[in-house]
């Protein structure tokens, strides 16, 4: 948290920023629905990537190589992982048939639950964290502070490496999604359309108002990201796991360009077909990292290059080697 108090003018810096672009992306670029073309999903893309590394200049500037390379790790590992959550999405509005000039909408109020929902796992989790040290031991021979949150989460995304590594492709492909919680929870408490009206979250119909299908949709997106949560939220908190600041601006940058890579990569997704491989190994690494973490410790910079190695070789193999559809 020094962090915060020593530099509130670059919290600030990131708050107007943030407020700034989700301003002109729903109230001057976005105001009409409509299909989002390659073109403008490329340049929203390279918009959002920049401001991340723009900001990382900041903070490289103002707080050092530590704090920068943690904010460069966190950032693309959470990038990396969101990728998953785009073949969920596609899935998602595949299975509702959302109109395609509706994906936006549906995904930048998905986006927005994020923020919130982001907010409240970080600054819980490294709040337990800090609570959560043993008294230091010895152990083989080295001192040692154990955290038991670092270590369960580290345990954690052994196990969810290792599962992702094997989980066979197309394992969401013949899911109900109006089975999902997201869904059920618009159906406990209104009656649902089965017509859209437009980008209408709410319609009227023989003098009754509904929920129209694009709400329950955006419920299914926000609790698919919610479960998606759990394993990228612990994996960020391998680097940086007493910096909030660090944690959640980068997590919300990584997000807030999640939007846009969905719109580029819908169609390219073949280029991503060994990208699993890729992520169960750095899952794994750093739940290692964590377990290792109060007998050896992996500096930023090491695990930033080893992330980058592992999502450069996967993206390579994916190409070389695409998977038949």
């Amino acid at each position: 948290m020094d962090h915060l108090i020593n530099h509130p003018g670059i919290l600030t810096a990131f708050s107007v920023i943030i407020f700034i672009m989700l301003l002109l992306d729903l109230g001057v670029f976005n105001k009409k629905s409509h299909v989002v073309s390659n073109r403008e999903a490329l340049i929203w893309s390279i918009v959002w990537i920049s401001l991340a590394m723009g900001f990382s200049g900041v903070i490289y500037y103002f707080m050092g190589l530590e704090q920068f390379t943690q904010f460069q790790s966190a950032y693309w590992i959470e990038k990396a992982l969101s990728v998953d959550n785009l073949f969920v999405f596609i899935l998602v509005f595949g299975f509702f048939n959302v109109p395609k000039e509706l994906h936006h909408k549906v995904l930048f109020w998905g986006i927005i639950g994020a923020l919130v929902f982001r907010a409240i796992f970080i600054f819980t989790g490294v709040e337990l964290i800090n609570m959560t040290y043993l008294p230091e031991m010895d152990l083989f021979g080295h001192a040692a502070r154990i955290n038991v949150v670092l270590s369960i989460f580290g345990i954690f995304l052994v196990v969810a490496g290792i599962k992702s590594w094997f989980a066979e492709d197309g394992d969401d492909g013949d899911k109900d999604f109006t089975k999902s919680p997201g869904a059920r929870l618009v159906h406990r408490f209104f009656k649902v359309s089965e017509n859209y009206d437009g980008d209408k979250f709410f319609t009227i119909e023989n003098g009754i108002k509904m929920a129209t299908p694009l709400l329950v949709v955006v419920a299914v997106i926000e609790f698919t990201d919610l479960i998606f949560a759990v394993d990228s939220i612990p994996a960020i908190f391998a680097i940086a796991p007493d910096d909030p600041f660090i944690l959640y601006t980068s997590n919300i940058f990584a997000i807030l360009g999640l939007r846009a890579l969905y719109f580029l990569l819908a169609n390219f997704m073949y280029m991503f077909s060994r990208l699993k491989y890729g992520l169960a190994v750095i899952l794994s690494f750093i739940g290692i990292k964590m377990l290792i973490s109060p007998f050896f410790h992996i500096s930023s910079p090491v695990s930033l290059l080893i992330v980058g190695g592992i999502l450069i070789v996967s993206v390579v193999a994916s190409l070389l080697f695409p998977v038949k559809e």
